[in-house]
């Protein structure tokens, strides 16, 4: 199916744009490595309007619900560079490439990686970077989390309600997190702790099938059997693979005007990954809305359509 809009990045500016995008008709594809982004990390977000409090997993999750009622479609995969063809942007990630007329940059900071021997080569395999995305793949079978602090626990804890076993992977002699989040997690049976272990290499030819893991201590080391490695090593801003395409920053972060325009026509730019100052998830939900519609306008005008100037209504420019 032809894009005609792209958005990279799968937390709240993304997942508003796409909304915003998909409801005017637009075929609209996320490209993203999670849903939920660094809102994951936060527990209690209180200051949503909406909602007293909520978790950033359940907000993700009714914003990722809301997108899917318009047909927007997902890719969980990582963008590695960004061309143009003529008229369109060419998207490549290590699974595929993909084209579209418009494009917005929504991705704020990146799932970190593992940097392990195999890693690269089983990414969207077993390899994955969100558990709300990917867990339900492996129903009754056997996974790992590696990672630390109540970011990792919490996909430990989701996983724990899908998969047979939950083995979670740390270097640390102790469990990382906060005491409540780790009593949590323990009460699950069917969750491991391995600590003091260090991931060496994921194992596979065509899959995930296991871990070779070094014991910290006594230097030995052992395969763990898995269909699946979830890597919860926290984020990391990654904007080196568009600094020809658009103007940055000295902090690295993309220059967008009142409209969320790049310097580059057609590429458009909402949420942490911006120079906007404030980093707040409402804010991100906000730009998300105006890239949305600014990319919108771009694509009609190329197709001499009139220009939109809100989410509901159409003004014909040439009668205005």
């Amino acid at each position: 199916m032809e894009n005609d809009v792209i958005i990279i990045g799968g937390a709240f500016a993304g997942l508003t744009a796409a909304i915003y995008s998909a409801r005017q008709g637009m075929n609209t594809l996320l490209i993203t490595k999670d849903i939920g982004g660094q809102g994951l990390l936060t527990t209690d977000i209180q200051n949503y309007p909406g909602f007293n409090s909520i978790s950033g997993f359940d907000l993700a999750s009714k914003f990722q619900e809301q997108a899917s009622l318009y047909g927007v479609r997902y890719v969980y995969d990582e963008v590695i560079n960004i061309s143009t063809d003529g008229n369109l942007f060419k998207i490549k990630t290590f699974s595929g490439e993909f084209e579209s007329e418009g494009l917005i940059l929504a991705f704020g900071k990146t799932p970190r990686d593992l940097n392990v021997k195999g890693e690269d080569k089983l990414k969207g395999l077993g390899v994955s970077y969100c558990s709300i995305c990917d867990g339900p793949l492996y129903k009754n079978k056997e996974v790992a989390v590696a990672g630390a602090g109540d970011h990792a626990l919490q996909a430990a804890l989701y996983l724990s309600t899908v998969a047979s076993k939950v083995y979670v992977v740390q270097k640390g002699s102790r469990i990382s997190g906060s005491e409540e989040m780790v009593n949590e997690v323990k009460a699950h049976e069917n969750v491991v702790f391995l600590t003091e272990r260090e991931i060496l290499e994921i194992l596979g030819e065509r899959n995930v099938e296991s871990l070779l893991l070094k014991d910290q201590k006594s230097g030995a080391e052992e395969k763990l059997k898995i269909e699946a490695v979830f890597v919860e090593m926290g984020y990391v801003a990654k904007t080196g693979f568009i600094k020809d395409l658009v103007t940055l920053n000295a902090s690295g972060e993309v220059i967008v005007d009142q409209f969320c325009a790049t310097s580059h026509p057609g590429i458009y730019a909402c949420g942490d990954v911006t120079n906007i100052p404030y980093k707040q998830a409402v804010i991100s939900a906000g730009q998300g809305s105006v890239a949305a519609l600014s990319c919108i306008n771009y694509i009609h005008k190329k197709r001499g359509k009139g220009s939109l100037k809100s989410d509901w209504k159409f003004i014909d420019s040439k009668k205005s």
